[in-house]
């Protein structure tokens, strides 16, 4: 589980990138229509930052080339992107946006989100 801020720091219809450390690269995570999303910042065409584009209701177009993403799937709607991003889970606790991971056990098989560990 990442920390990436308090919920009154990410404004309706703004982003904010969080570097995911060993699990993966870097997180763009949004809040837009009420809702908090996650997913990969780096365009699945070319190397450009996701959380830097262009917000449109649950969509986000690429600075770049103008790919438009799904914010809830992570699927392109439109070219040149053709693969998806993967999406994450994000939840808040006493006020605190955190983003979980999503990460890849064995290429070809499902994704799982990374549990939060008990501290004993």
């Amino acid at each position: 589980m990442i920390p990436v801020c308090r919920i009154e720091d990410l404004p309706e219809g703004e982003s904010v990138r969080v570097e995911a450390g060993e699990i993966g690269g870097p997180i763009a995570v949004f809040h837009s229509e009420g809702a908090f999303y996650a997913i990969d910042d780096t365009c699945s065409h070319q190397d450009a930052s996701l959380s830097e584009g262009w917000l449109e209701g649950c969509y986000v177009e690429c600075p770049l080339h103008a790919a438009l993403f799904d914010l809830r799937s992570g699927e392109p709607t439109c070219l040149p992107a053709r693969k998806p991003v993967r999406t994450h889970a994000v939840t808040v606790v006493d006020g605190m946006l955190y983003v979980h991971p999503t990460v890849h056990t064995v290429p070809g098989e499902p994704v799982r989100a990374v549990q939060e560990e008990a501290v004993a």
